[in-house]
């Protein structure tokens, strides 16, 4: 035994001999002494923890490899040197991941509903001026169809549109204030964006949570010093993709092949590309700084934010500069009170998006200038050449004098502000009083100059031959402004109850106001052409004023009581219920009050016994729920007058009479919905994801119903006719994986299905609804009987059926399956052809960090939409036409072309110009580098550059497939037409802290 001794203590004396002890503390980012810190050496399998102060000592040699874990933080390997100092990072789990409901917050890993919660870096990485255009791709089943031109406004859709002439906004909640867009947020002070989806956590917002409720908060102070950050980018931006339009030669080929005569000579002097002469290289920068810190008792944020916009067409300016101050005070130990406040203020000189579509139409052939110094126009000479004399062969203007002479300015303010006041009553119950208000004031102006456009559209007119009787200009100048307000008060109480039963359950009472508004327009005309003399005192301009509208719109009040219960039981079953009443002052005294409740069930399998050691699952929970929503954001009851009517009868007299018909019982648009899901997470959390599957009806849609013929009214008026349903699935998954102290990476993608359908119409007493229109007599779009089964939006057209090969006479297919040219259509021939509404989309993500590198992607893609090519199909004589088209259509000796033979006539509207809307984007490209310290007062320097949309890949051949337009499904949207382009952006930027 005495020899295993001494060998045993000859082979370590090497270890102890050379061995020593290390000495090192542990702290948090902040700088905080770490208490409890596990410490281990790998090398000699030896370990400590450490102390109250963070302090540890172990055995150890230099070099040696040092582990240090602790619970709450992320695991950190490094090398052993002597007074060493480790910090720690906090770990972000799922399972202590709080999201922000309603009226609260949930744990993620208790709460049973469907949201889709974005940090604050995900919302600031894409360098736009709306924030919900920066989430596009990032969350499943929501679509953003977005528009790149500056202050526009992106149209957020949630599971899919329930409702067909009603809004289609979701209710935006901005630190508790209700709101209708975040236009007047800087993306830089969100530090989260909640997207509620399914009724479980909706329905505590009762008739306004149909289209989906978005919740924004904003930063908040932190207890330390102040903290300063700066940050500063500045951009350029061009069309992503730009139509080849036909050059000189090759449109006056075109344009004789469909006069049947040699018009335009072929070999032209003048070959203007209309497209660049209306656009330039578009340039924007944003400078935001922020200041924050607090103590214990008072903690605040002060922010402001500049962002200045040239606009690639021409003339196009926009501006806005916010400022922001959240504060939060603690009066006592029980009592808090938190302030926000925000102001913005927004300059914009609009232009008119038809620019676009003049310059798709205006022939080569034409000069922006003639010799003379006059504008171009569309008029051909006996030798075939544009000419300031001669013949017109289009009606279409001057892009160029179009934007030189529209001259409209906006401007607007939006102040919002409220106090939130919060008092622990007891342990577990708290009693929450917010007040939240708006004000916002716009005017502007639109200068036409009537008279010199006049001349410019014809260079032989005379200053001396225009008209006495017609105004020189005109000037509109308009004022908009309104304030809204809300009161919430409520109370909070949880408790857990024998560390079995965890309880929580909220009560309230609201009361909101919206408006009223306040809207004014006057028109003047022959005002002195210099702008300071538009508006002066003491000057009497009555007699030039020709129209006058100055309207007060009805305040809309709504009250409301709601409740919510939120319980866990053994940390394993989740039930959360919640009902909400609504009065709202829009609708009839005995149709004024609904109740829109909800319940949703939660199960955490992977707290159960049996699957607490399942190898590589972290968590399984499953969840469902259903519940009520209400829209009413929809027409309403308007009692029409009709005067000066005469009658046969004799010694009847003209009067006035009723003139549309009153539904008493017109209320909200209602939606049901049902949904289950399956949260889940494996390989120690490093592959989480979703899986969610929905059912969402809107069972009283509301249409326009046509009076009867003996009540004796003429006007339209809306009613609960018909239902719509969203069926569809959601999938989201992420992969986040550390390699070593010096690699991260993760990948994240998400795919979502929707199928729309207008299911049922209970009345035959409707008129259709035209939409979609072209400015030619055409429209493309149609909501009426015929439309049940089929998504909203859908395209009612015509059904090409190619060309005749003897003539190049364009074919459609009419009802009976038989072929006829144009003049041979009926109304009856028209079919539905798909919507532009997608019916997949998906999202990718992956990025990475190396050291003080980090690399990110984004990309966004649509499956299923169809979108119209409305510029090429409103051709007429004379206008131009893409190059594809002008170097492949039908002719006597070419007939086997990919496109009809050339024509005149006004194209009906047709599948031809119906292309695919799918579409795949990559939407930002993120290369940081955070500089190395070189200076005390910088705590941090971080450099970037952004490529914001480089890339896309789609089968449309116009601009964009992605059109918004006016954000109406029955409107604009889907059209290529007056459509602004989608823009590719290259920004470079520097975030500084101190």
């Amino acid at each position: 035994m005495k020899n295993i001794y001494v060998l045993l203590s000859l082979l370590f004396f090497p270890i102890f001999a050379f061995s020593q002890t290390i000495e090192g503390k542990i702290v948090d980012e902040k700088g905080i002494a770490l208490i409890g810190a596990n410490i281990t050496n790998t090398t000699m399998n030896s370990s400590t923890i450490s102390d109250m102060e963070g302090a540890f000592k172990i055995k150890a040699n230099a070099g040696d490899k040092i582990n240090v874990a602790m619970i709450g933080f992320e695991t950190k390997t490094v090398e052993a040197t002597p007074g060493m100092q480790v910090t720690l990072k906090e770990e972000v789990s799922q399972l202590q991941d709080v999201v922000i409901i309603g009226y609260g917050t949930r744990k993620k890993i208790d709460n049973t509903s469907v949201i889709t919660s974005l940090k604050a870096d995900e919302i600031t990485k894409t360098k736009v001026l709306n924030a919900s255009q920066a989430i596009q791709g990032k969350a499943a089943g929501v679509q953003v169809i977005a528009s790149d031109s500056p202050g526009s406004t992106p149209s957020v859709i949630i599971r899919g549109l329930g409702t067909a002439i009603g809004g289609r906004t979701p209710l935006f909640v901005v630190d508790g204030m209700p709101a209708d867009n975040i236009n007047n947020i800087n993306a830089n002070d969100i530090v989260s964006y909640e997207i509620l989806k399914d009724a479980t956590a909706k329905a505590i917002y009762g008739n306004r949570a149909a289209n989906g409720v978005i919740i924004i908060e904003t930063k908040k102070g932190k207890v330390g010093k102040l903290a300063v950050e700066v940050e500063m980018f500045t951009g350029f931006r061009s069309p992503l993709s730009v139509v080849k339009m036909a050059g000189s030669n090759k449109f006056s080929y075109y344009t004789n092949m469909a006069l049947g005569s040699t018009t335009f000579s072929q070999d032209q002097p003048v070959n203007t590309d209309w497209f660049k002469e209306i656009t330039r290289t578009g340039q924007y920068s944003q400078s935001n700084v922020s200041l924050s810190g607090g103590s214990e008792n008072i903690k605040y944020f002060f922010s402001a934010g500049y962002y200045d916009e040239e606009a690639i067409l021409n003339g196009m300016d926009y501006s806005r500069l916010t400022f922001r101050n959240n504060n939060e005070y603690k009066i006592s130990n029980k009592i808090k009170l938190s302030q926000n406040f925000s102001v913005s203020y927004a300059k914009v000189n609009p232009k008119p998006f038809s620019a676009f579509t003049n310059a798709y139409k205006q022939s080569p052939i034409v000069p922006v200038y003639f010799p003379s110094g006059q504008y171009g126009v569309s008029f051909v000479g006996d030798d075939g050449f544009a000419s300031p004399t001669g013949s017109s062969f289009n009606n279409v203007g001057n892009p160029v004098a179009q934007l030189d002479f529209f001259d409209e300015q906006q401007k607007s303010i939006t102040l919002q502000g409220g106090l939130k006041l919060d008092i622990d009553i007891m342990k577990g119950l708290k009693y929450s009083s917010v007040f939240n208000g708006e004000y916002y004031t716009w005017k502007g102006y639109n200068y036409e100059d009537t008279k010199n456009i006049w001349l410019a559209a014809d260079p032989t007119r005379e200053e001396a031959d225009y008209p006495s009787t017609s105004n020189v200009n005109l000037l509109t100048r308009s004022n908009d402004s309104y304030f809204n307000w809300n009161l919430s008060n409520y109370l909070t109480y949880n408790k857990l109850f024998d560390n079995v039963h965890d309880v929580e359950l909220t009560g309230g009472i609201e009361a909101s106001s919206r408006g009223p508004r306040s809207f004014s327009k006057v028109v003047r005309r022959n005002v002195n052409a210099n702008s300071n003399y538009w508006s002066l005192n003491g000057v009497d301009y009555a007699s030039n004023v020709i129209s006058y509208n100055d309207v007060l719109y009805n305040e809309v009040k709504l009250a409301s009581y709601f409740g919510r219960i939120q319980y866990k039981l053994m940390n394993k079953y989740l039930l959360t219920a919640t009902v909400r009443r609504d009065g709202s002052s829009q609708f009839g005294e005995d149709y004024r009050w609904g109740t829109f409740p909800s319940v949703g069930l939660g199960w955490i399998i992977t707290n159960e016994d049996f699957a607490k050691n399942l190898k590589g699952v972290d968590l399984l929970k499953l969840r469902g729920g259903w519940g009520k929503l209400g829209n009413q954001n929809v027409p309403l009851n308007s009692q029409a007058f009709s005067s000066g009517l005469d009658y046969y009868i004799p010694n009847y007299l003209t009067g006035i009479t009723v003139d549309s018909q009153v539904d008493p019982s017109l209320s909200w648009e209602v939606t049901e919905e049902t949904s289950v899901g399956l949260d889940f997470g494996f390989l120690s959390n490093r592959l989480t994801g979703t899986f969610d599957v929905y059912n969402k009806n809107t069972n009283n849609l509301i249409l326009y119903t046509r009076p009867y013929i003996t009540a004796g009214s003429s006007q339209q008026s809306p009613a609960h006719v018909g239902e719509v349903s969203n069926k569809g699935f959601e999938l989201s998954l992420k992969w986040n994986d550390k390699i070593n102290d010096n690699w991260t990476y993760y990948v994240s993608g998400n795919f979502s299905n929707n199928k729309n359908a207008l299911e049922r119409l209970n009345s035959s007493n409707l008129p259709d609804i035209q939409g979609g229109g072209l400015g030619n007599g055409q429209y493309t779009k149609l909501l009426g009987e015929s439309s049940v089964g089929k998504p909203l939006g859908s395209f009612y057209l015509y059904d090409y059926a190619g060309y005749d090969p003897t003539n190049g006479q364009m074919l459609y297919y009419k009802a009976d399956g038989t072929t006829t040219t144009q003049g041979g259509l009926e109304e009856a021939d028209r079919k539905y052809f798909g919507s532009v509404l997608a019916k997949s989309m998906y999202g990718l993500s992956l990025g990475f960090t190396y050291k003080n590198f980090d690399v990110s992607m984004d990309s966004y893609g649509t499956l299923g939409s169809k979108v119209y090519n409305g510029k090429k199909a409103q051709r007429f004589s004379g206008e131009n036409i893409e190059n594809s088209l002008a170097s492949d259509f039908w002719t006597p000796t070419n007939t086997n072309a990919g496109n009809p033979g050339a024509f005149n006539q006004v194209p009906v509207a047709s599948t031809y110009y119906l292309e695919s809307g799918d579409f795949w984007r990559i939407n930002n490209i993120t290369i940081g580098y955070k500089l190395p310290k070189t200076f005390d007062a910088i705590s941090s320097a971080r450099i970037y550059f952004n490529a914001i949309n480089p890339f896309i890949t789609k089968k449309f051949s116009g601009f964009s497939p992605e059109l918004n337009g006016d954000g109406n499904p029955y409107g604009s949207q889907g059209v290529e037409l007056d459509a602004y382009p989608t823009l590719k952006s290259f920004v470079f930027g520097i975030n500084l802290k101190f």
